[in-house]
């Protein structure tokens, strides 16, 4: 042992036996326990029986095109007042909360996550393409006991069913819209065969039930380890709309997995202007896209460990058609960078019905485009 070792235990011991001379009780140090019953990641919070993960994401992409949600940006050059192109740049910040908590009643959870953004966008008001800060948006806020969830959520009518392809533009035909509030219920049979009902307020102008009865969504879905076949269904009240969807999903191999998804929706009464409010899209909260059919198709290649290919391909009845790829690497763990081409046809964009006699029912002239975008993003 060496003299500075020495030291330093007879400072410590007399620095103790100062403090209780003194009557001073020395504190105790209270240490954070791993809970891993929930998954990695998970501490109990000192003094409970709550279990309790905090993670999010970094991303920053940056694109350029005229595809979707992928909308080219145009701006007016700052000397001559020229239009013209110009990149789009975007910066997110996702905030994500797990809990987690064993009950009589069952298990008692929750999930949170909240984005904000900085970036680049044509205004409603003008082409300028602006950088600010978007407003702080709540994705989600739920708490579950059991199979009983209630809070914001995504419709289950994507969430549980699944979204369309590992690519960042899947709006190319949209497949539904999103932000609810949700009563739902979850039945897994812990046999491959699950289910759910689920209640839902909506969100927008035309999405928000302007009743005292919710929309509707019910769903199943059977998992087996060739893949997975599930079906979901929903009921739009303020339109007397229905939409449903059925998907496929098929492990070819451990290198490579499919998925196809078709949908079909009524056009209930999304014509119905009787009291002066016309839905501007013709579809209700459900069904998004064009016409009363749409179909998506895609898959994933995983090359290896670091290294994935993603394909989706869309369509519906108005002859709106999409593909998007890209290929993702991992360049350490939780760091990721994608690159993704997207090509878009747009055919006739319409309101209501199919008819073209319909007065409701516009037609836009046919237009391909193309667009990219580069993504670098930082989990934790």
């Amino acid at each position: 042992m060496s003299i500075k070792s020495v030291l330093g235990s007879a400072a410590a011991l007399i620095a103790v036996s100062d403090a209780r001379a003194a009557g001073t009780e020395l504190e105790s140090i209270e240490y954070v326990n791993i809970c891993d019953v929930y998954g990695s990641g998970y501490f109990y919070i000192p003094g409970t029986e709550t279990c309790l993960r905090i993670g999010g994401y970094v991303r920053s992409q940056i694109g350029l095109g005229d595809v979707g949600s992928y909308d080219g940006a145009r701006t007016f050059d700052a000397r001559t007042g020229k239009d013209q192109g110009t990149w789009w740049n975007s910066t997110r910040l996702a905030f994500k909360t797990w809990t987690g908590q064993g009950t009589e009643l069952g298990i008692l959870k929750t999930y949170t996550e909240t984005r904000l953004n900085f970036g680049t966008r044509n205004g409603l008001q003008s082409p300028q393409n602006y950088a600010f800060n978007s407003d702080i948006a709540l994705t989600f806020a739920w708490i579950q006991l059991g199979g009983l969830r209630l809070g914001k959520d995504w419709s289950a009518f994507d969430s549980f069913i699944g979204y369309a392809g590992n690519v960042l533009n899947d709006k190319i035909a949209p497949y539904g819209d999103f932000d609810t509030n949700v009563i739902q219920y979850y039945f897994d049979a812990d046999n491959g065969f699950s289910a759910v009902v689920s209640l839902e307020e909506g969100s927008g102008v035309v999405g928000t039930i302007d009743s005292y009865v919710p929309h509707f969504v019910g769903g199943a879905r059977y998992t087996q380890g060739w893949g997975a076949i599930a079906s979901v269904v929903a009921y739009d009240t303020n339109y007397d709309s229905v939409a449903g969807k059925i998907r496929i999903d098929v492990i070819v191999a451990d290198q490579l997995s499919l998925f196809g998804m078709i949908g079909y929706g009524s056009n209930g009464k999304l014509n119905d202007d009787s009291a002066n409010v016309v839905d501007a899209n013709g579809r209700g909260f459900y069904r998004q896209w064009g016409g009363n059919w749409a179909l998506w198709a895609g898959g994933t290649y995983l090359f290896d460990k670091k290294t994935s290919v993603n394909l989706r391909f869309s369509g519906d009845q108005f002859k709106n058609y999409g593909v998007a790829a890209n290929v993702v690497y991992t360049l350490v763990p939780g760091f990721t960078a994608t690159a993704e081409i997207d090509y878009d046809h747009y055919g006739n964009f319409g309101v209501g019905m199919v008819d073209p006699s319909n007065v409701n029912w516009t037609k836009a002239d046919k237009k391909d485009s193309v667009g990219g975008v580069l993504s670098f993003q930082r989990s934790f």
